[in-house]
């Protein structure tokens, strides 16, 4: 496998330069690509790199031409080094970098534009746009289903870690009314203490142990049939919410949902969602929790690249690869529209542009995309 890697690599490498070299002195589309071609996140560069072979086969316009070059992974001398080779060969507008920790460095190159597949940041920053799946996308998407499902009592659950200040600045600018924000720390041991707390658990305990000793002594047919429904509970009484958003993923995330279950939260009457997911068949396990509802790009488009993706180079690609398999749509659109690409503004487009996973719009400089909401429903996801 290895070797095929090796090969197929090599030959998209080749495939990108010729392209280049024919199409020197024609007027062409060029477009940079920065990517780690090298080191712990090699694998990623080259999932990068074979996703664009995919969409350039897929445009099918020999005027557009990638310029690939090895970024590293928060390697300021090597990326700007990339960046400068690059704008050589006469490309302004570059893919990358995935990292926004780079913003910075690469700013210094106001002459060119960059779009980044990173998510943390929707607005365009100088010369950089991001089309990653924002958390204001998604917020934007379940605030919107949660007020259609006539919730009015949400608790937003946020693990404590080091982007927890970042979450809440992002969630204040919702000027959310009827949201609960309530901070849990991601260890389990500590996690399900905490979440007993949120859910009153121990009143509700409390209230059916009481609620059991009433009909206890008694002997007549409906006390017993009373007791007999009170014995197949776990806890009496409502929780203080009807719908919870967790902004975790991974096993973060399903110790979250294991804790709301374990505690008896009617999942009946509170709506469950989250965010973060890219269809991540693990939390089919996940049995305890019977529907989980959340935003995310179109699963049917998504599968289809994966698939093509799979059957090409025999193996499947990293989620954010689908990312850059937009981004040159994208450029590719802009260039075609306005005939030229000299600066963000370019992107500016009064409508929506509709790409692979789902539909962008750029309105007052802030790349925002319309998800659907999916939920985990009989080990399959479903658009609701």
């Amino acid at each position: 496998m290895k070797k095929r890697i090796i090969i197929i690599l090599t030959y998209t490498l080749v495939f990108f330069n010729s392209n280049l070299l024919s199409n020197e002195n024609n007027k062409a589309l060029k477009i940079g690509l920065l990517a780690p071609l090298s080191g712990e996140y090699k694998s990623l560069g080259e999932s990068l790199l074979y996703s664009l072979q995919l969409a350039l086969e897929e445009i099918d316009d020999k005027n557009v031409i990638i310029i690939p070059r090895d970024s590293g992974f928060e390697d300021k001398d090597k990326l700007e080094i990339a960046i400068k080779e690059i704008k050589s060969l006469g490309a302004n507008i570059i893919i990358g970098p995935i990292n926004n920790k780079d913003f910075k460095e690469v700013q210094k190159f106001n002459d060119i534009v960059f779009i980044s597949l990173s998510n943390i940041n929707p607005e365009f920053q100088n010369n950089v746009i991001s089309i990653g799946v924002s958390l204001e996308s998604q917020m934007i998407a379940l605030i919107d289903f949660i007020k259609k499902r006539k919730k009015n009592k949400t608790v937003i659950l946020i693990p404590k870690n080091q982007y927890t200040n970042f979450i809440e600045k992002k969630l204040v600018k919702f000027n959310l009314k009827n949201f609960q924000i309530f901070k849990y720390n991601p260890d389990p041991k500590i996690l399900t203490g905490e979440i007993e707390i949120l859910t009153n658990y121990s009143q509700r305990k409390r209230n059916l142990e009481l609620r059991k000793k009433i009909y206890e002594d008694k002997e007549d047919e409906q006390s017993k049939r009373q007791l007999e429904k009170l014995e197949q509970k776990y806890t009496l009484g409502k929780v203080n919410f009807d719908s919870v958003i967790i902004i975790d993923f991974g096993n973060s995330l399903k110790s979250v949902l294991t804790s709301l279950v374990f505690t008896d939260v009617d999942q009946e009457e509170v709506l469950f969602t989250t965010v973060n997911q890219w269809f991540d068949e693990s939390i089919f396990y996940e049995n305890t929790v019977k529907n989980l509802y959340y935003p995310s790009v179109n699963y049917k488009e998504f599968k289809k690249y994966k698939d093509k993706y799979f059957r090409r180079f025999k193996n499947y690609p990293s989620e954010i690869t689908i990312l850059a398999y937009d981004a040159l749509g994208l450029i590719y659109y802009a260039w075609k529209k306005n005939g030229k690409i000299n600066s963000v503004n370019d992107f500016s487009f009064k409508g929506k542009i509709k790409g692979k996973i789902g539909t962008f719009s750029f309105k007052d400089k802030m790349t925002i995309q319309d998800l659907s909401i999916y939920k985990t429903e009989d080990n399959k996801f479903t658009k609701f």
